[in-house]
């Protein structure tokens, strides 16, 4: 592994197996949540150097089926750090592994906090700041599906709160 605050992108890659698949006979979504949060937590203690954990996934868009035996892909790139927390853009890709163009299956942005090993509290991460342009728009979508998310957030606890949930 790199040291900390030098691995700022990520990529693993999984076989989609028979159990993963739906009654409609595609991976289930859970599943992809799955691999993008164990990709995600890899990238996070790659970026830290110190356990994390998930805090929030935004933006998350389920664009194309991953179908039984496809070679997906999970790529991450840090496009955010804040005093504890590190952002980062998640592409999911699938393609036939005998050939075949990969498409993109799903895209979002997944939030992790790094942790300390003694109390179990949020601990400082290596800043990141944008080097290109890029970079900069890249940092700035991932407050916006942050923000957006927030949003939902607090409209769904004030239905909450007014009883309808």
């Amino acid at each position: 592994m790199a040291s900390s605050g030098r691995q700022r992108e990520l990529t693993m890659r999984f076989l989609a197996e028979p159990t993963d698949v739906n009654y409609g006979g595609k991976v289930h979504g859970g599943v992809v949540m799955k691999w993008i949060d164990q990709a995600g937590y890899a990238a996070a203690v790659g970026w830290s150097g110190t356990y994390s954990v998930t805090v929030a996934v935004g933006g998350i868009r389920f664009v194309a089926p991953v179908h039984t035996s496809d070679l997906v892909t999970v790529r991450t790139k840090l496009v955010h750090t804040g005093t504890t927390s590190m952002h980062f853009a998640v592409d999911v890709s699938a393609r036939d592994p005998m050939g075949g163009e990969p498409r993109l299956c799903t895209h979002c942005v997944i939030v992790f906090v790094a942790m300390d090993g003694i109390e179990g509290k949020p601990t400082p991460v290596p800043s990141w700041e944008p080097a290109t342009e890029e970079d900069a728009n890249l940092a700035e979508y991932a407050m916006q599906v942050m923000a957006l998310s927030k949003g939902i957030e607090q409209t769904v606890e004030r239905y909450r709160v007014a009883g309808g949930l």
